[in-house]
């Protein structure tokens, strides 16, 4: 059970970089960089990072259980 949560902790933080290094700029560019700097922009764009990692993490991990890759 220990190395299913360290996978899973693993595999939502490289997924939380990638999407950061993906759309960092482009959420900068969007919003400006006066409202980029305000804690509320950056917050909503946290949460949304986040979630979708979340996401990305557990069906990535039911497709490895699935395809019986993962075994606990």
């Amino acid at each position: 059970m220990v190395k299913l949560w360290i996978i899973a902790l693993s595999l939502f933080v490289v997924i939380t970089f990638i999407y950061w290094k993906l759309t960092y700029n482009y959420g900068e560019k969007e919003y400006g960089k006066r409202m980029w700097k305000q804690w509320g922009t950056r917050t909503y764009y946290w949460h949304g990072a986040l979630l979708i990692s979340g996401a990305i993490t557990v069906a990535l991990l039911y497709l490895l259980r699935w395809a019986n890759i993962l075994t606990v």
